[in-house]
């Protein structure tokens, strides 16, 4: 349960880190863009996001023999 967990925080750091990407790249001033920060932003979001997918999708859920399923 716990690594399902830093899973789902994993994946919302880069679902933000994607989103911060995005709007560095459409808030642009006269014309410029700060690629360095848009490219980090962007290549962090992707490894955040896949990281905590690929944790979220390869956890198998265990049920306990005290606990019940509703």
């Amino acid at each position: 349960m716990e690594k399902r967990i830093i899973g789902v925080i994993l994946t919302l750091i880069g679902v933000i880190s994607l989103i911060m990407c995005g709007v560095s790249f459409a808030e642009h001033s006269s014309g410029t863009y700060n690629m360095k920060l848009i490219a980090i932003y962007g290549i962090l979001g992707l490894i955040f996001f896949g990281a905590g997918i690929g944790l979220v999708r390869s956890v198998k859920d265990v049920i306990k023999n005290d606990e019940h399923v509703s």
